[in-house]
């Protein structure tokens, strides 16, 4: 560590399952925390700027893997590619003329690379894919690293890999001393990619049969790589036997328990004026304020 630089800790929320209030919570903590960066690294369905309101800074393209292409001037028509090619990608279209004309699909390719190898008039190109975009922005809670990746794009672990590294290197830059990262849902390569070498993981769940099935999977891949764990229970009071149920479990798999929050309604209306739910007077916010006190993250 560079001299005069503080330890920069980072914080991944995450959850088994999507809809248990994981982005919420982080959105949250991201306004209470002082002189944070944040990081959205739920780059499939990003929607942490929704409450942030980011000001995009800048942009930059996510590539990853290859795609082929067809150049139909070179292309002879001889088939090749059709014989070769497994995942159903080349498609062959007859024109008025009775002319076959190839093309490929560019969401069946794989990338595999066969039809440019044994293409006998070397008439397909083989161009890095691009995959999506991210970005490095300004919100009210401070610096903001975010991405988006394509439609039916693929390595979305490799991208919230950049994510990160670039939360990180804004938190060095500016010596700040918290990461807090919206972490993908389940327990996938970009969920391992999310949480991998951080401080602490905070687990969200909700009192309800799939979620206390899916915690018990982030809490095991949290073990695996030995991070510490907090879990919070979101919307307790719909289903008190089994939140307290989920709660015994978890701190019996090593979890520091940290809090639970009320359902509330109060959230879905601060969220439709784009605000965090500790920006409003919602009976909640007391519960949100009392799970980041209890993170205590000064000592993870």
């Amino acid at each position: 560590m560079k001299e005069g630089k503080t330890k920069t800790r980072e914080l991944v929320v995450v959850s088994g399952k999507g809809g248990t209030g994981k982005t919420s919570l982080t959105a949250a903590f991201a306004a209470l925390a002082e002189a944070p960066v944040v990081a959205d690294c739920d780059v499939d369905a990003t929607d942490l700027h929704l409450l942030l309101s980011p000001r995009i800074l800048e942009r930059h393209r996510f590539r990853s893997g290859h795609e082929a292409v067809i150049r139909q001037e070179d292309c002879v028509g001889c088939g090749g590619c059709l014989a070769y090619c497994r995942y159903d990608a080349v498609k062959r279209t007859i024109q008025p003329a009775g002319d076959a004309v190839f093309s490929i699909d560019p969401v069946a390719c794989e990338g595999c690379g066969v039809c440019v190898r044994f293409c006998p008039e070397n008439a397909i190109d083989f161009p890095e894919r691009e995959c999506g975009e991210w970005m490095i922005s300004e919100s009210r809670c401070g610096p903001m690293v975010h991405a988006k990746l394509g439609v039916a794009a693929e390595n979305s672990g490799k991208l919230v890999s950049i994510v990160r590294r670039e939360a990180r290197r804004l938190a060095d830059a500016e010596n700040r001393r918290l990461i807090i990262v919206d972490g993908p849902p389940g327990i996938g390569c970009p969920v391992i990619a999310s949480m991998t070498g951080a401080t602490l993981v905070l687990a969200v769940t909700e009192p309800t049969l799939s979620g206390e099935h899916d915690l018990k999977r982030v809490l095991s891949l949290a073990a695996h790589f030995r991070i510490p764990a907090a879990v919070c229970v979101n919307k307790w009071d719909l289903n008190p036997d089994l939140a307290g149920r989920i709660e015994t479990g978890a701190a019996r798999a090593g979890a520091r328990i940290v809090g639970r929050v009320r359902y509330d309604r109060s959230v879905t209306l601060a969220q439709m004026k784009k605000l965090t739910v500790v920006e409003t007077e919602a009976p909640c916010a007391e519960d949100v304020r009392s799970v980041w006190q209890n993170l205590n993250l000064e000592k993870a």
